[in-house]
């Protein structure tokens, strides 16, 4: 007897420039989450790829990185589910030549996409979470431990996001509180050379203005870029700063330097005046602890060895837990 579709699309639940994410049940049990990326282009390919490398180079779970569960390669109207022992096979190959070559090596008049399949989080994104509730200093710190925890997980595994931002953070509602996944690996950077993530540079700018260190606007960094964004939405999230972006016009969180009714990014800033002082905290009402003052101001220093690695900065904030410390004055 023939059975039914794997998957079942309930619901979209979000869209960006080259993927959308559905919710849908699963013929076995459970809601999962399935992001639809298209390749019909070498810089969708690109990007798919990459969030392919970056999730299936993860062999063991962390409970705040989002999990991939399988991959499904869509050729038209053939269908192959790409298992971790096929996830090196010909069907890679083939949408690696895709990107390389900048051209379908597929027949041209059929589509092709990545399906990744991944757990499903029901609460939301970070902005939506965050912005519907009042603030909450015992949830922020818990949110700086998680977040910190997976970026350190991250960086072990040789990854470098590039992306972080709440959008890209995942709220999964348990009994016993809320846990975050980092998610959306399409910019992510996958290390090749174990060990060196430190030094190793790259030189292609991307991400999202708001988050950006100053290196990313000049386009060679480290992966030190990832603590700057943590470090823009750690601020944001502790002083509930927010701005609202010009194409979606939702509120989002984010911190930034005001021109006159000009928003700048803190990244974009830096770079023109290296020596500037930031102003942490933005809001003298909702005055922050000294600790935690200079460790954003040590996150969002211009200079990138000036700044903690993940590691460091995990044992920080896990000193803040444990010391019962308050994050406010």
């Amino acid at each position: 007897m023939a059975q039914g579709p794997k998957y079942e699309i309930l619901r979209e639940l979000g869209r960006g420039s080259y993927g959308v994410v559905y919710e849908a049940a699963a013929r076995a049990g459970g809601r999962v989450a399935v992001k639809k990326m298209p390749c019909d282009s070498p810089e969708s390919s690109e990007l798919a790829l990459q969030e392919f490398w970056a999730l299936s180079s993860v062999r063991r779970r962390h409970s705040n990185v989002i999990w991939l569960d399988e991959c499904i390669l869509q050729r038209g109207h053939s269908v192959q589910e790409m298992t971790r022992g096929s996830w090196e096979s010909e069907s890679q190959l083939c949408l690696v030549e895709t990107c390389l070559k900048g051209k379908s090596c597929l027949d041209p008049q059929s589509s092709h996409c990545l399906w990744f399949v991944m757990e499903f989080c029901d609460g939301g994104n970070l902005n939506h979470y965050l912005l519907g509730r009042a603030p909450d200093c015992s949830l922020n710190l818990s949110f700086m431990r998680q977040l910190s925890a997976a970026v350190a997980f991250l960086h072990m595994n040789d990854i470098v996001h590039r992306d972080l931002k709440p959008d890209n953070i995942l709220v999964s509602c348990r009994s016993t509180g809320p846990v975050l996944k980092v998610a959306d690996f399409g910019l992510s950077k996958k290390c090749q050379s174990k060990g060196s993530m430190s030094r190793w540079q790259v030189s292609a700018a991307c991400g999202t203005d708001f988050y950006m260190a100053p290196e990313l606007w000049e386009g060679h960094y480290s992966n030190k870029v990832d603590i700057f964004a943590l470090g823009i939405t750690f601020w944001a999230m502790l002083e509930r700063i927010t701005f609202r972006d010009t194409e979606s016009k939702k509120e989002l969180l984010g911190a930034y330097l005001s021109q006159g009714r000009n928003l700048i990014p803190v990244g974009q800033a830096l770079m023109e005046n290296p020596s500037l002082e930031l102003p942490i905290p933005m809001y003298s009402k909702r005055a922050l602890n000294k600790g935690i003052q200079k460790l954003l101001r040590d996150m969002l220093a211009y200079s990138p060895q000036e700044r903690p690695d993940a590691f460091i900065l995990r044992a920080q904030i896990e000193q803040f837990a444990f010391t019962g410390e308050r994050l406010r004055m």
